[in-house]
């Protein structure tokens, strides 16, 4: 199979959907306005509520909604062959990412820029909002403890990473001053720091770093990165948007995409032959059923309840204009989709021949960030000619860069949630933003050392869940904008038919996950994922039954 075929009819479908697919939905389903104030202005305070240049926007949005995840899903879903993934990312991001994204961040942006934790509660009811708030707590805690342990083993492994991924830092803080402080122009801006990126990492393989292999303080190195990594979170969480949190992920945002182009790029010179069979049937023993498990294995790329957080919990304080929100919402999902067929066509194009491929599938859950570098890396070698120790690094990076952004807003989100129970529940000291900092970061570390010992690797243990908490998350989440949409008389199968999906689909893979749990005889996943499947049955019966209320409600108002 060529490659370039499955490029060009993936990024084909992509944009089709963005041009036209999204204009629709702005117009005739959520019916955006030009006049509307948007809570960046009604609330503007510098810190969190900032009115955002679009472009700029975009890139905070997609970079924190990427992280890894659209990399190792796919990376990993291969293993039932190329199309059942190819499929799956084309149209999740047509019909289930976009007005997923873009729901959130209308449905907030209409309610004072709140969350949808606490937006549940408004449109739902308060008992919905309580147990809503679990399942989101329990899928930032998973999200915010993985990833550091995903950038520590990334930074351990790949020592020429560690000066790019750090000196990134250093540039978003710069590039921040420069926009906000001093008004210079965005596309010079631009091209300074995508060129200071790159350039650190065409260093980065001649200065590799690398802490001791005996540890530092008594803490292995994994420990001590993990440590490195939350202190630093816990301070960018705190700074102002403008700071760090939005030239860090715009920069980041336009380093990828050139790195996107390179690699779409190399495949148009060398039209590698996708070597990954279109459908395996000889998958390893283990492997579990591609249905339902292919829709949580592939979420951030296809659909993600993650990117629902970040919609309504940064992205919508940022809006500068609600139009907006399709640029940003949509498109910030079509990136992803894109980084998503990236990855797919790394891991199954990258290769020379099968029998190397299957060296690297011999059981699920292999491929991965590790698939995705070496194949791209190969790829990149072999159109453009780039020295394959420049290319594996530059995609390491990449990798690195996206678990980090996504793990400072997922860090960020978290102290909002303390704040809102802080209020909620009158707790005046929680809902400060230094105590619901520390609350956050402590939460992850007593799972990542309580859970994982001194390697600090806890976060792994409940991370099998990740995959349909997030997906229930996403699917509660459309729940939530259909409600919103019958309200105002808008049309609703956009966002009934993908909700129904994926809510099927996250139910389904939940009790298959149970019942292996049961037969292994993991009584605590098991325990904690009927937590998970008890909140999203009882959210979801709670939102039915609003949106019977809401359905009479607008009969009622057209009569």
């Amino acid at each position: 199979m060529s490659s370039i075929v499955l490029m060009l009819l993936g990024l084909g479908g992509m944009a089709i959907g963005f041009f036209v697919y999204s204009k629709f939905l702005a117009f005739a389903v959520f019916k955006l306005s030009e006049d509307f104030t948007t809570p960046a202005h009604e609330f503007e305070d510098g810190i969190d509520f900032v009115p955002t240049n679009k472009f700029v926007l975009w890139g905070h949005h997609f970079t924190s909604v990427a992280g890894a995840a659209p990399i190792v899903g796919p990376a990993i879903a291969v293993i039932w062959g190329w199309l059942p993934a190819f499929l799956w990312v084309t149209f999740g991001t047509i019909f289930f990412a976009g007005i997923h994204d873009f729901g959130a961040i209308w449905a907030s942006v209409r309610n004072r820029a709140k969350s949808v934790g606490t937006l549940t509660g408004d449109v739902v009811g308060t008992r919905a909002r309580a147990i809503f708030s679990i399942v989101i707590f329990l899928v930032l805690l998973m999200v915010n403890a993985v990833f550091g342990v995903v950038i520590a083993r990334l930074l351990i492994n790949n020592p020429s990473a560690v000066v790019p991924v750090w000196g990134a830092i250093a540039v978003a803080l710069i590039i921040g001053q420069a926009i906000y402080r001093g008004k210079m122009s965005l596309p010079l801006v631009s091209l300074i720091g995508v060129a200071a990126l790159y350039g650190l990492i065409y260093i980065g393989p001649s200065v590799p770093l690398a802490l001791p292999s005996e540890g530092v303080a008594g803490l292995s190195p994994n420990a001590a990165w993990i440590l490195i990594l939350f202190a630093y979170a816990a301070v960018a969480s705190l700074l102002p948007v403008w700071v760090l949190l939005q030239p860090r992920d715009y920069i980041n945002g336009l380093q990828l995409f050139v790195g996107l182009i390179a690699l779409y790029g190399a495949i148009l010179v060398a039209n590698p032959t996708v070597v990954a069979p279109m459908i395996n049937m000889d998958v390893p023993p283990g492997t579990p059923s591609m249905i339902p498990l292919l829709f949580v294995t592939i979420a951030c790329g296809a659909i993600s309840g993650f990117h629902g957080l970040v919609a309504s919990g940064t992205t919508s304080k940022q809006l500068d204009k609600e139009k907006d929100a399709r640029f940003v919402g949509y498109f910030g999902a079509t990136g992803e989709g894109a980084l998503a067929l990236a990855a797919i066509l790394a891991a199954t194009a990258g290769f020379a021949t099968f029998a190397d491929w299957e060296a690297v599938y011999q059981s699920f859950g292999d491929g991965g960030v590790q698939a995705f570098v070496t194949g791209g890396a190969n790829i990149l070698s072999a159109g453009t000619g780039l020295d394959a120790a420049i290319a594996g690094t530059m995609l390491t990076v990449m990798a690195a860069l996206f678990a980090g952004t996504t793990m400072d807003t997922g860090l960020r989100l978290q102290r909002y949630i303390f704040q809102e129970w802080g209020e909620i529940y009158n707790l005046k000291w929680m809902a400060k933003p230094v105590p619901a900092t520390l609350l956050s970061v402590g939460s992850c570390l007593v799972l990542a050392f309580g859970a994982g010992g001194a390697e600090g690797s806890g976060g792994l243990l409940i991370w099998p869940l990740f995959g349909t908490s997030n997906q229930l998350l996403a699917g509660l989440t459309l729940l939530v904008i259909t409600v919103m949409l019958v309200r105002r008389g808008s049309p609703t199968v956009f966002t009934l038919v993908p909700l129904v999906f994926i809510l099927i689909m996250s139910l389904y893979a939940l009790l298959e996950q149970l019942r292996g749990f049961y037969l292994k005889e993991n009584w605590f996943l098991l325990g904690l994922g009927a937590v998970v499947l008890v909140a999203a049955i009882f959210v979801t019966l709670e939102s039915v039954a609003a949106l019977k209320r809401a359905k009479l409600e607008s009969k009622e108002t057209a009569q």
